[in-house]
């Protein structure tokens, strides 16, 4: 049955303004080339879009050309302003956008421990009204929330999660009732971190992977077949309760302390350095132990292979040097990206050398990584885990080489490692492209609609 005439209008209305948004600005005749409608249903769309103050002239297409058909056309960027937060222990990070996601205003908000929850909610909300106003904005059409812990499937309000302050739960509420015409959304931190990775970073070419986030905890996000999947009670990709070897007790169902968390945490990421006799960081957190890592990373990479050398055909960390990883415990590939079993080059690093001891620590960092991934691996069969958060992007080609190397031995289903590009921003990017769709959603579907000043 053909689609009736608005329906078809509202479909050519949709894959106009999202060119607009993929490909920035365009003229009518690129929209006709693009879009493969009529010149006549082109013009009519241009027409009824820039009516409803969705698209606007934004300048022309060459010199030479005059007129209308030269006319460059792009999303009204000023239409809505949209919010992000990446909410942590410690404080917030805030931005404000404009509509195709160009960012105007950052801002962020310590919170000390002892805060109480209304003063630590009152801060952050005025800090996002501080933003919105600086950024020039009468009000937000959407926020978008990134914290930790578990998202009510059925509510989509933050649940009760033990070790997490109780001013995360009150936030949203808050800032709805500050911002009374704004849609105001949470989503786990790791969800949208993946979400960031998948349209911006390191996943760009996935429909299935699966992001191992390692920086303050750790957790996992799982995307199968381009969709996110949360699970029945929103706790897919929980990791840090994934009991493991080579912890001293067994998590509790309100206690991480004896899961992958112990093993792969920023506090035991930070310990292990320590052992290894490598420089404490300030705070054993996702930044400190992520330095700590980027700096062995850093030093061996200097006492390696020079850039340019051979590189691992089918190793996620190509592009760095293969001497690199391999003299930190991993295995050469074979030209068929198979390991070669040959003993860990680290084992002929001279004992009490800086650099024997840098190797030393990221494999054995390494080996506990790949014990996560592994399980889930074996569970989701996902061709590739994505090491996110800043400690995987700190490790880089080197740790995400290593921890491949570990999973051939370990696993027969053949898996990429790559290490994620984001790093902590992850969350806020991720946090931002959610607000960002919903609200061009919403616009996009009901032209009408206008920004609410809050």
């Amino acid at each position: 049955m053909p689609a009736s005439p608005s329906t078809a209008r509202a479909i050519n209305d949709r894959l106009a303004l999202g060119l607009l948004q993929d490909k920035g600005p365009l003229t009518a005749g690129q929209l006709k080339q693009l879009t493969g409608l009529s010149r006549p249903t082109v013009a009519d769309l241009v027409e009824r879009l820039g009516a409803a103050g969705l698209i606007t002239v934004v300048g022309e297409s060459g010199a030479a050309r005059r007129g209308p058909n030269a006319r460059l056309y792009g999303i009204a960027a000023d239409r809505a302003h949209l919010a992000a937060l990446d909410v942590r222990t410690e404080g917030v990070a805030v931005l404000v956008a404009d509509l195709v996601g160009r960012v105007l205003v950052e801002a962020a908000v310590p919170i000390e421990g002892d805060t109480g929850t209304g003063p630590a909610v009152q801060r952050v909300v005025a800090a996002v009204a501080g933003a919105v106003g600086r950024a020039g904005a009468e009000g937000l059409h959407t926020v978008g929330i990134g914290a930790p812990g578990l998202i009510d499937p059925a509510t989509g309000d933050l649940r009760d999660s033990a070790g997490l302050p109780a001013w995360h739960r009150s936030l949203s509420a808050a800032l709805q009732e500050r911002l009374p015409g704004a849609r105001v959304t949470v989503e786990n931190e790791t969800n949208l971190a993946a979400l960031a990775e998948q349209r911006e970073g390191a996943a760009r070419d996935r429909d299935t992977f699966v992001l191992l986030w390692l920086g303050h905890g750790t957790g996992a996000a799982v995307v199968l077949d381009g969709t996110l999947r949360r699970g029945a009670s929103g706790g897919t990709g929980e990791i840090g309760f994934l009991p493991v070897p080579g912890t001293p007790t067994l998590p509790s169902a309100t206690d991480c302390s004896g899961g992958f968390h112990t093993l792969a945490g920023a506090a035991a990421v930070a310990s292990l350095g320590a052992e290894h006799g490598l420089p404490t960081p300030p705070t054993a957190d996702g930044p400190g132990a992520a330095g700590m890592v980027r700096g062995a990373v850093e030093r061996v990479l200097a006492a390696g292979e020079p850039a340019g050398s051979r590189k691992a055909k089918s190793e996620p960390g190509a592009g760095e040097p293969v001497g690199a990883w391999r003299a930190c415990g991993g295995e050469e590939p074979s030209a068929a990206g198979e390991s070669t079993d040959r003993e860990p080059a680290a084992a002929a690093d001279p004992a009490g050398t800086a650099v024997g001891a840098d190797r030393r620590f990221l494999s054995a960092l390494a080996d506990r990584v790949a014990i996560g991934a592994a399980s889930v691996v074996a569970v989701l069969d996902p061709g590739c885990v994505v090491l996110g958060g800043e400690i995987g992007h700190a490790g880089g080609g080197v740790l995400a080489g290593l921890v491949a190397q570990r999973l051939r031995r370990m696993s027969p289903l053949p898996t990429e490692v790559r290490a994620g590009t984001l790093g902590g921003s992850a969350v806020l990017r991720g946090a931002l492209l959610t607000a960002r769709d919903r609200a061009q959603d919403t616009l996009w579907s009901d032209p009408s609609r206008s920004p609410v000043p809050s």
